[in-house]
């Protein structure tokens, strides 16, 4: 039971990483209709720019603390999200408005080329280190109820505690302010929210620097555990089975879906591989997203969409 709770526990840590870059999904496309397939090139440009900016602020300004050169980059790491944000609202998305779903969706496609060359121009393609401070021993748990206790994560258990906080904050944040109800708006019909008064471009460059700022989190964590590495923008491809298990429009379903995902592919390596040869790990959350698909495609708990003709 110790090792079966060890295996749960860690999968679920690992599920809180995936269900951090599917929150960019889903918060885009709840507040725009737009699916971004530029989410994992965010958090790969968001990491970098984290990582560099803590790297070159010290050189530049004189100053050798750790701790103010984090909390800097954080803040030009923001703006330059927040940049990007503007830029893909000015450049792409405003040439869109009251075009097919298919044509944002190919927008998306050419933007996350464009952020993935942009990233590797402005802040090169090596190998980077964020260091935040999140202690990387493990930890033992529970010595006197399994013998040799349960090994944790220190760094994976701060990771789901980030990523919990996120998330309430962001779910009060669409219920209970008006411009998440404003959001909520323009993603139900862009046309009927700009008649009423919603200033479309702004909800769009709102919305982006928000999914913005969670691939930052989701990039420093994941640059803090990996380093920061091109192949981080990968991570989206095990995110994209995440939203599906749990809805393209749900918060909360993000997070749930995550952690089954995660804690499913751990556990299915460990107990099932073994006698399938291994592997399972790299293609469970693809199998069980198709599986959803056929059974209930809105996910556990995404929106159940019913068009009258």
């Amino acid at each position: 039971m110790g090792f079966f709770l060890e295996t749960l526990f860690g999968g679920l840590m690992a599920g809180m990483l995936y269900a951090l870059v599917a929150l960019g999904f889903v918060l885009i496309f709840k507040a725009s209709g737009v699916f971004n397939f530029a989410q994992g090139a965010m958090v790969l440009f968001a990491a970098l720019a984290m990582a560099r900016f803590s790297e070159w602020l010290p050189k530049w300004l004189g100053f050798e603390s750790l701790l103010l050169a984090n909390v800097l980059a954080l803040i030009a790491a923001i703006a330059v999200m927040a940049l990007l944000a503007w830029l893909i609202e000015r450049l792409a998305l405003r040439q869109l408005v009251g075009q097919e779903p298919i044509a944002l969706l190919m927008a998306t496609l050419g933007i996350a080329y464009f952020i993935d060359g942009a990233g590797q121009l402005l802040f090169g393609s090596a190998t980077y280190k964020i260091d935040v401070g999140m202690p990387k021993d493990p930890m033992m748990v529970l010595e006197g109820t399994f013998e040799g206790g349960l090994l944790l994560s220190k760094e994976d258990l701060y990771a789901a505690l980030i990523s919990a906080l996120l998330v309430i904050g962001l779910t009060l944040f669409f219920q209970k302010t008006p411009t998440g109800r404003a959001l909520r708006a323009v993603a139900d019909d862009h046309q009927a929210a700009q008649s009423i008064g919603i200033p479309l471009s702004r909800i769009w460059v709102i919305v982006w620097t928000i999914g913005g700022i969670v691939a930052l989190v989701a990039g420093i964590i994941w640059g803090s555990k990996l380093g920061v590495q091109f192949s981080i923008s990968l991570v989206a491809l095990k995110a994209l089975p995440v939203v599906i298990l749990g809805g393209l429009t749900s918060v909360p379903g993000a997070i749930v879906g995550g952690l089954i995902i995660g804690a499913g592919e751990k556990l299915s390596e460990i107990y099932i591989g073994p006698m399938l040869g291994g592997g399972i790990e790299n293609w469970f959350a693809y199998v069980l997203a198709l599986g959803f698909l056929l059974v209930r495609p809105q996910g556990l708990f995404g929106d159940k969409i019913i068009d009258r003709v």
